[in-house]
Formats: structure tokens, C-alpha cells, sequence
């Protein structure tokens, strides 16, 4: 990692002079600019050629409710790096939550192919480790374009190994067949959320004058959004259907 930021100082960009190009330049946050887009055209090549042509025959082959049992299962095996990283962000009430989805879903929901905990009240909410990282105060760094995973940052890339190092699946044993599911839900997950995403990326990419900025500023906007969800989430540890008398 510490050669990979030392690679990327030689490349930024130096900040502009003329005021109104300096303001511009400090909102976007992207002094990787011209390496970043880069990284996006040679992923919306590869999108082009070899993952949406993949995701438009996932969504061609497997019935929508299949791929939806799918969804709820990847979300259920990601529960416990969302309860974890609730802990991590002081948020007692939504770590509970995390817990009693990932309890419901493993075991009336099918090992999580049926989210039984939305219909119980247990809402899905995300956290990661960028995200708790944003609740401590670290600042976001520069944006970053990374290639096959998309839009980052430097507390989002830290953050993501950090979500590695907590999901208790790439801890599994070998043997009993668990690998190979570690392996295959991982797959299957990336698959799925590709075909979820593949119409929304093709209309930007269709209508927008700069997809590359268009995808920056909404990935940005949207973390921003999601960290400030986490620390104003006040709500009283237990759930709202206990009362005491």
C-alpha cells in the first residue's frame, strides 16, 4: 500500500491557479484525475465487452425472484462485517439490528435466501469499513477510480480491507465444502450486483456528457450522505416494539 501511494504522488496533478479553477479542483477532490479516468476507460471497456454481456445473460437466464433469493442471500453472509462495523462505529442499536437480520435470515429465511428479517420489521441498513473509518473523523483522501472495483477513496480502500479482515467467512476451514461456497457466493454476489446495476450504468453512460464525473460526484455525494445517516442514527438501543412497565 505504501508503495502504491508513494506511485500515485508522483502522478497527481498540481492544484490550478485561477480562483474559479482551484474551487472547481478542491470540490471534485480528484487529484488523480488523468490516472482515474484512465482506470474508467479500460473498466467500461472490459463493462463493454465482458461484464455486461455477462449480466445481461445472468438476467436473461435466471428468473427474477431466483435473483432476488441471491441478493438476500450475499446480503446475509455480509451481516456480520455490518454488525461488526456498527461496534466499531458506537452505533449499539444498529449492531443489533445487523445481528438479529443475520439470526432471522440464517435460519427462517433458508440460510438467507429469503429476507425474513424484512418482513419482521429488521430493516437492511449498510455499513462498511470506509464508513465507520468516516465516523472516527478520518477524512476521505483523494478520490480514486480503481480498476474492476470502481470508485474509491483512500479511507474507502483501507476501509474495504478492513471489511476483508472482518467477514468471518475468509476465516473458513478447508474441507466440508465451505471454501468452495466462500468462493461461490463471492461470485455469485459480484454477478448479481452487476445485473442490478447495469441498466443505471448504461443510461448514465447514454446520457451523460461526462459519465466519468457524473459517477464521481454521485459516489461522493452518496458516501457523505451515508456517513452523516450513521452518526446522526440517535435511536434508543432496544428496538421500538419492547416497553417496559
Amino acid at each position: 500500500m505504501a508503495l502504491g501511494l508513494l506511485g500515485l504522488a508522483s502522478c497527481a496533478a498540481p492544484p490550478p491557479k485561477d480562483p474559479d479553477a482551484l474551487a472547481e479542483y478542491k470540490e471534485a477532490n480528484d487529484k488523480y484525475e488523468k490516472l482515474n479516468r484512465k482506470a474508467f476507460g479500460l473498466t467500461m471497456w472490459a463493462n463493454k465487452y465482458t461484464l455486461r454481456p455477462v449480466a445481461k445473460a445472468y438476467i436473461w437466464a435466471v428468473p427474477r425472484p431466483l435473483r432476488n433469493s441471491f441478493g438476500s442471500l450475499y446480503q446475509t453472509m455480509n451481516e456480520p462485517v455490518v454488525f461488526f462495523n456498527d461496534v466499531g462505529a458506537g452505533k449499539p442499536r444498529r449492531a443489533g439490528d445487523a445481528f438479529v437480520r443475520w439470526c432471522i435470515n440464517m435460519t427462517a429465511g433458508l440460510g438467507g435466501l429469503i429476507d425474513v428479517a424484512n418482513y419482521a420489521g429488521y430493516k437492511h441498513h449498510d455499513n462498511d469499513g470506509g464508513l465507520t473509518l468516516a465516523t472516527w473523523g478520518v477524512p476521505s483522501g483523494p478520490y480514486l477510480f480503481l480498476p474492476a472495483l470502481g470508485p474509491s477513496s483512500f479511507r474507502d480502500g483501507l476501509g474495504y480491507g478492513l471489511d476483508v479482515g472482518l467477514s468471518p467467512w475468509n476465516y473458513v476451514p478447508r474441507g466440508y465444502g465451505l471454501l468452495t461456497f466462500n468462493w461461490a457466493y463471492n461470485i455469485m454476489g459480484t454477478i448479481n450486483g452487476m445485473a442490478t446495476n447495469v441498466d443505471a450504468l448504461d443510461q448514465v453512460m447514454k446520457d451523460s456528457l461526462d459519465p466519468y464525473a457524473t459517477i464521481r460526484s454521485a459516489y461522493q455525494q452518496q458516501r457523505k450522505a451515508m456517513a452523516e445517516a450513521i452518526k446522526n442514527d440517535h435511536r434508543a438501543t432496544v428496538p421500538d416494539w419492547y416497553h417496559t412497565r
